[in-house]
């Protein structure tokens, strides 16, 4: 899969571990390992003559002048020079004794458009590179010479987060013990989401897998809440009469009857068409599909999952071509705690992915659909295959049809297509009081009738469950008075007390404009009454939980964190995960271990052997007090000796 690997390097942890890791490449994959460092002589040079004015008098004459700067020219260069060399060498001495292949390049330059020319004038297949330098301060997540190289090459590239060892990063244990937050021992997961890079993603993530024994998973995420919000952002800025031609009810009544559930499907087929890939290189791949913003839910889904590595499309399936990174990808880069493979290569399966290749249609049913406008064709199938998979069926025909567009098409466009249905019978459809089900696999809420089969992700009946209306109905009263809005379609919405309280835990501004729309559309879906407590933490609780994580409160947890709950044994103390990271932010050696006993001091002191993130902060700032009175000590002394010299 790959012939040749490209390895900027620059000694610091992030790009040691590079080093490491494509070692593990070139063992695996029989390949070429091409190691560079990238040196500035010139802009020294340039920072010396801007000092010159600086130097001594007796330098400032032309001859010595003259022999200062070729001095410094020569030291410099030979020093850069030797420093690459030294950097490199360590890489060279490992190739030499794993037997790999091995070419050396020292380039002189601004740094990252060497790497960039030299890896757009090469034959790389993998650029594998750090995604911090020794430039790298505590709250960098992405360093400028990484973030240059991503936009400005399309070579599939390997940023290196992770800095633990690599034998343990790519251990097949997957205990917690092993799992850290940057995902050591974890597995593969990718982002599908249609576009031909994602799915070269997959298949480079599916030979990975396959070399270094982890599981692969592919997750896509769709998005049901986005019309509705926009929807709730016009109606607010729009006149009465705008309003009027707008016909907000209608359409929203479009979208969460056809579109929504039709955006599921897509993403689905997608996830099955990934599936399809893994199983014809002979591997069982996990699909997962996730509803809301793209990268938010895969943010939030890797920090739970903790994968050793994350792939993605450099681009999306929306994205122009010539686009140098996606948005979603973007964010994910400098979000993610673990390694990230953003995939530029392109591949677009030859299998047919669309939805209809399960059913057969008789051809009065096509003649009856080829009636509809053009534009809402697609629309209609998508509602018409929901309704036959819901009830087993695989052959559309014309009443099938009529029964699955009765409840959404209005009188006269159902006339209009040859539809036979009473406006009666329409009406008594719509008014019925509905039981609604919830596929517990994707979400997908159906209506009147349990699923034979979910026409979301295919799961059989069981797996759905139905909404009991009159136990949230008899919990509302519980959580104070109930007040009720007009959403922008004029459709009346009822809140409690604690469902507004649990909303308020969310930051003001779009995020919480946003997820007021998306617990609003949740209800509306699911055809509940009144917006409890409850509800909202199911919606939207992840995104109250990261806040309060920021914050560091913890009171609208429906239940404690996974990451609160798991504990890391270390000799005679157990230490949370955020604990631990803690520690592991201060410095390697003595200082680290010094704090480290600290910390186990405060431990004792409060008489337990867990090591919270509270008593680390603790070790912490005892070690600061230590470190002021030993500074104020020998200031004192200076002053002492002062004097007595004086």
């Amino acid at each position: 899969m790959f012939k040749k690997v490209y390895v900027p390097v620059d000694n610091s942890d992030h790009s040691m571990r590079s080093i490491e890791m494509g070692l593990e490449f070139g063992k695996m994959f029989n390949c070429e390992l091409v190691g560079c460092h990238a040196y500035a002589a010139k802009m020294h040079d340039i920072r010396f003559k801007q000092m010159e004015f600086t130097l001594p008098e007796e330098y400032q004459v032309e001859n010595e002048l003259e022999k200062q700067r070729n001095i410094h020219d020569t030291l410099i260069t030979m020093g850069l020079e030797l420093i690459s060399d030294s950097y490199l060498d360590v890489m060279k001495k490992r190739c030499m004794i794993d037997n790999v292949p091995f070419e050396q390049k020292m380039m002189d330059g601004k740094n990252y458009k060497v790497l960039v020319n030299d890896i757009n004038e090469s034959d790389y297949d993998l650029v594998i590179m750090g995604a911090l330098g020794l430039g790298a301060v505590r709250d960098s997540v992405i360093g400028s010479v990484t973030e240059r190289v991503v936009r400005r090459t399309t070579t599939d590239l390997l940023i290196m987060k992770n800095t633990d060892p690599i034998e343990q990063q790519l251990s097949a244990e997957t205990t917690d013990e092993v799992r850290n937050e940057t995902g050591s021992g974890g597995n593969i997961i990718v982002g599908v989401d249609g576009s031909p890079e994602s799915f070269a993603g997959l298949k480079t993530a599916i030979e990975l897998g396959k070399k270094l024994n982890k599981e692969v998973e592919a997750i896509a995420v769709y998005d049901p809440y986005l019309h509705y919000t926009m929807f709730n952002s016009i109606a607010n800025v729009l006149t009465e009469k705008a309003s009027k031609v707008f016909k907000f009810k209608e359409q929203e009544q479009l979208h969460e009857e056809v579109i929504d559930t039709g955006l599921a499907k897509i993403y689905q087929s997608h996830l099955e068409v990934a599936r399809k890939i893994a199983l014809d290189h002979d591997v069982n791949l996990k699909i997962t599909l996730l509803d809301g913003k793209a990268f938010e839910k895969i943010l939030q889904y890797v920090r739970r999952e903790r994968p050793w590595l994350l792939v993605l499309g450099r681009i999306g399936v929306h994205s122009d071509e010539d686009m140098d990174v996606g948005s979603n990808t973007e964010n994910l880069l400098r979000k993610v705690p673990c390694n990230v493979l953003l995939s530029s290569k392109r591949f677009v399966p030859q299998i047919d992915v669309t939805a209809e290749e399960t059913m057969t249609w008789t051809e009065e049913a096509t003649a009856l659909l080829n009636t509809a406008p053009e534009g809402v064709r697609g629309i209609a199938r998508t509602t018409i295959h929901r309704y036959a998979m819901e009830r087993g069926h695989s052959i559309i025909s014309r009443k099938i049809i009529e029964r699955a567009m009765a409840p959404i098409l209005p009188p006269a466009a159902m006339k209009a297509m040859g539809i036979i249905a009473e406006e009666v019978a329409i009406q008594k459809i719509a008014d019925t009081e509905s039981d609604t089900f919830i596929c517990k696999e994707c979400g997908y809420a159906s209506r009147d009738i349990l699923p034979v089969q979910c026409p979301v992700c295919s799961s059989k009946s069981e797996i759905f469950e139905k909404l009991d209306k009159q136990a949230i109905e008899e919990l509302a009263p519980d959580e104070g008075e109930i007040e009720e809005e007009t959403a922008f379609d004029n459709v009346k919405v009822k809140w409690t007390s604690q469902a507004k309280a649990a909303l308020r835990e969310v930051p003001s501004g779009y995020m919480r404009r946003r997820a007021k729309a998306q617990i609003e559309k949740s209800a509306r879906v699911r055809k509940i009454p009144t917006i409890t407590r409850d509800l909202v933490l199911d919606v939207v609780g992840e995104t109250i939980e990261d806040t309060q994580n920021l914050e560091g409160r913890g009171r609208l947890q429906k239940t404690p964190s996974r990451e609160s709950q798991e504990t890391i044994k270390d000799g005679d103390f157990s230490w949370t995960v955020e604990a631990m990271t803690r520690l592991k932010r201060v410095p390697e050696g003595f200082m680290r271990d010094g704090t480290k006993a600290r910390m186990e001091d405060a431990a004792r002191k409060h008489k337990t052997d867990l090591i919270t993130i509270e008593i680390a902060e603790e070790g912490i700032k005892e070690g600061l007090k230590m470190m002021e009175e030993m500074l104020a000590k020998q200031a004192a002394e200076g002053k002492n000796g002062g004097g007595e010299k004086h």
